[in-house]
Parts: C-alpha cells; structure tokens; sequence
C-alpha cells in the first residue's frame, strides 16, 4: 500500500547552489547527501514537514537526469511514493499493464525505489520508496 508522498524531487544544474535556496533560505534541514553513481547524480534530501525535496545534480550527461536537465532545463523531475513492500508494489503495477522503467527495485537515495514510466502515468514520473530500516 502506498503511504505518503516521500518525496518529489527537483532537477538542479548545481547542487551547492541549490541547497543556498532550499538549506539556507527556507530552513529545511538537510536529512542525507550522496552520490549515486549508478543514476549518475549528486543528490541532496532535504525535510519538508511529513515529506522530503530530494534535489539532483547529473554527474554524468548521458544519465536520464542529465538529459532531463539538457532538454528541460532545471525543475519538478519525479514524486515519489512511500510504501512498506516496493517489490509487491512494482509486481501489482506490472500486473496491471502499467509500462516500468525499473523491472526490480534497486538501492536509492530513499531505500530501495523503482520507477513507472511516464508513459504510463500520464506524464509524470513516478517512483515508490521503501525506505531504509534506521
């Protein structure tokens, strides 16, 4: 089952920068940074209330965050869905014909998390979380 919104995350052309508006300006305390080598992305969440902006940095071009910021520009790039079981969760979506871009759930910057495609959301990307046991 779907809990909450986790997160939405928020295409940035540089991290540091961005974190002057989000950290710095609004206050939202800085939850937990990394690079993610393997979505090509330095990453930042930041808590917002019950929820969570996760920005992102592509580090590499050719990632789909890097694209996105090529094509796009900065901005909105994903809302993310927290749930307890994220494999049950990509089963049912797969189950009901729902187009994935993740056909398993994969370490994240929130847990383990996959992504529908947006083909199948009606443009939005999306992607469910189950976060990390703390």
């Amino acid at each position: 089952m779907l809990k909450k919104i986790h997160h939405v995350g928020v295409v940035v052309p540089d991290l540091e920068q961005a974190m002057r508006f989000w950290r710095d300006l609004l206050g939202l305390p800085v939850v937990k940074t990394a690079v993610v080598q393997d979505q090509g992305v330095k990453a930042a969440l930041l808590k917002a209330g019950e929820s969570e902006i996760e920005l992102l940095e592509p580090i590499l071009p050719e990632s789909g965050v890097g694209k996105f910021l090529a094509r796009r520009g900065g901005g909105l790039h994903h809302v993310c869905f927290q749930t307890d079981d994220v494999k049950n969760e990509l089963r049912k979506a797969n189950e009901k014909g729902v187009q994935l871009i993740d056909q398993q759930p994969r370490a994240g910057l929130a847990g383990m998390i996959c992504f529908l495609h947006p083909k199948a959301t009606r443009g939005v990307l999306v992607e469910y979380a189950q976060p990390f046991e703390e």
